[in-house]
């Protein structure tokens, strides 16, 4: 994985990623959030929703990725960045590569059900179409303290 982006003028749009994943968390949700940025310009953001659409799917990144290609009309989503607080799973990572997203940030590592860094690795196997940049660990601290805090109260 490459490290943070050290361009002149780079921004980071994980707050924004976050503040969803705290709205999911408070809704019962599994705390991940994403945003999708084009040009310095959210185009989508979504937390976790899939208790509450009771649909496997509805993780952060499917719903702004399926928000962001219904608000440009198109399946593609080419020069269009994602950021989202957990390490997306093998079908976030398959939609990421079938929606052609230019770059990847995401934030705490899952090695539990991850598809990137760990698992299935979608983006390093051969019939993968499309492989983002990626950079991880951006605000990982405060993404996996949202997880953490989440699962220990739901243990207790």
């Amino acid at each position: 994985m490459k490290e943070q982006r050290a361009e002149t003028g780079f921004r980071s749009f994980m707050d924004i990623a976050l503040e969803e994943a705290r709205a999911a968390g408070a809704r019962g949700e599994v705390p991940v959030g994403a945003v999708i940025v084009l040009a310095g310009h959210v185009v989508a953001r979504s937390g976790n929703r899939t208790r509450e659409l009771h649909d496997p799917t509805a993780h952060a990144e499917m719903l702004v990725i399926r928000a962001a290609c219904a608000s440009l009309g198109s399946e593609r989503l080419g020069g269009h960045d994602l950021y989202v607080t957990l390490e997306p799973c093998p079908m976030c990572a398959a939609a990421i590569s079938a929606a052609r997203l230019a770059r990847l940030y995401y934030g705490a590592a899952d090695p539990k059900s991850g598809g990137v860094a760990v698992g299935a690795r979608v983006f390093a196997h051969p019939q993968c179409h499309h492989v983002p940049e990626i950079y991880d660990g951006i605000a990982a601290p405060e993404a996996e303290a949202l997880l953490k805090t989440f699962f220990a109260l739901r243990r207790d």
